[in-house]
């Protein structure tokens, strides 16, 4: 059977269909023969690949971020599905659809830029809102803003991502305002929607997401709080203050320096913000870890790296919504400085649960980017626990 889609992919089909290339590498078998192991992407998800024949050659006919048309058969290994490549094609880029290949939201688009205006007309300082309006009034900030994705591995790894978890986190803002007196509302609207901003240039995503030239050399929290800066200095009369504070919460929404955040949290709604967007990110990753294993029988998923640590299926894999047009971001793609250190052995598998894997040895903490912080040692209060 003939399949067109990565989510349409079962075990044992002879697959035959066009991919965009994510990863190439070439790898060494143990008899000292080279083979290629490839990572295909469509909309609906990514797929492992094999190649182990004539792995010189046939690498020499394409390259990353190509498409391919490919044949092969699929078999799970390991609880993950995997092609086993016996044929492939390059094929021109003209005579593709660039949006069949990139994971997309499944919320839609226009109406989340609805909810986005919504919020900007709800505010009611009028610093704050000019201040806004200037961001998403521009037509090529808002078309940046509205496509790209909010990671590269970690969280909302799909086209529209950005947006969808900048509303979250404001919608998160609105659903805990009301239970504290003297929260600055506004304030942590403006933040949740701005605290990424600098995303829209630290990433690429017109092939495989990744991080631009900028982006991995100044980073997307510097970035934001340069464009914050720029549009500002546009808008005469905004109060010194309100832009010192604004600045904050971008600079310390992270939460500490280890986790790539130039400043802790020291004002109430600088922490908040720190918070909630911790928290979307989290249960964001966590939900598309479970379903990127369609295929798995277990009640357990796979090992997650950055949160050290397996997750358990509350309902069987086929009620899971595995394949969902969302996508899997698998880590196996992070940057170095994505990932949490392994300094120490994890912990022995308890009854039932899978055997964790042994960390990767040599890996060196690392400042700057996602590094880090999304895993669940998030606690800004730890050191007085001491």
């Amino acid at each position: 059977m003939l399949k067109k889609t990565v989510a349409e992919i079962k075990d044992r089909d002879i697959v035959e269909a066009v991919f965009l290339v994510k990863e190439k590498i070439v790898a060494m078998a143990k008899n000292g023969k080279p083979y290629l192991t490839l990572k295909l992407m469509d909309k609906t998800g990514e797929v492992d690949a094999k190649i182990w024949d004539n792995a010189d050659q046939v690498g020499s006919l394409f390259d990353r971020n190509d498409f391919l048309a490919v044949k092969g058969k699929a078999s799970v290994y390991l609880g993950k599905m995997q092609l086993i490549v016996s044929e492939l094609k390059r094929v021109p880029e003209e005579s593709v659809q660039l949006a069949d290949f990139l994971p997309e939201t499944a919320s839609d688009i226009e109406a989340m830029v609805a909810q986005l205006h919504a919020l900007v007309a709800s505010l009611t300082d009028p610093d704050l809102a000019r201040l806004l309006r200037s961001f998403f009034e521009d037509p090529e900030l808002l078309a940046q803003y509205r496509t790209a994705p909010a990671a590269k591995g970690m969280h909302h790894v799909y086209l529209g991502g950005l947006l969808e978890h900048s509303l979250a986190v404001a919608k998160l803002v609105d659903a805990m305002v009301p239970l504290y007196q003297g929260l600055n509302r506004d304030l942590l609207v403006a933040g949740a929607l701005l605290h990424d901003i600098g995303k829209v240039r630290e990433m690429t995503y017109l092939r495989c997401f990744d991080y631009s030239d900028e982006g991995k050399l100044i980073g997307h929290i510097t970035i934001g709080v340069e464009m914050l800066q720029e549009r500002i200095a546009r808008l005469p009369g905004f109060p010194v203050e309100l832009a010192m504070l604004l600045k904050h919460m971008i600079l310390s929404h992270h939460g500490q320096y280890e986790y790539g955040s130039p400043k802790r949290p020291k004002t109430l709604e600088a922490t908040i913000l720190n918070y909630l967007d911790d928290l979307d990110s989290k249960i964001n990753g966590i939900r598309t870890h479970i379903r990127k294993e369609p295929d798995n029988p277990s009640r357990w998923t796979s090992y997650h790296r950055l949160y050290d640590r397996y997750f358990f299926k509350e309902k069987p894999p086929v009620e899971m919504g595995g394949g969902e047009p969302s996508g899997p971001a698998p880590l196996d793609g992070l940057e170095p400085s994505e990932l949490m250190p392994e300094t120490v052995p994890p912990p022995a598998a308890h009854a039932g649960e899978p055997q964790r894997p042994a960390p990767e040895k040599g890996r060196q903490e690392q400042r700057g980017g996602e590094q880090g912080r999304k895993s669940f040692s998030n606690n800004p209060f730890a050191i007085l626990k001491k």
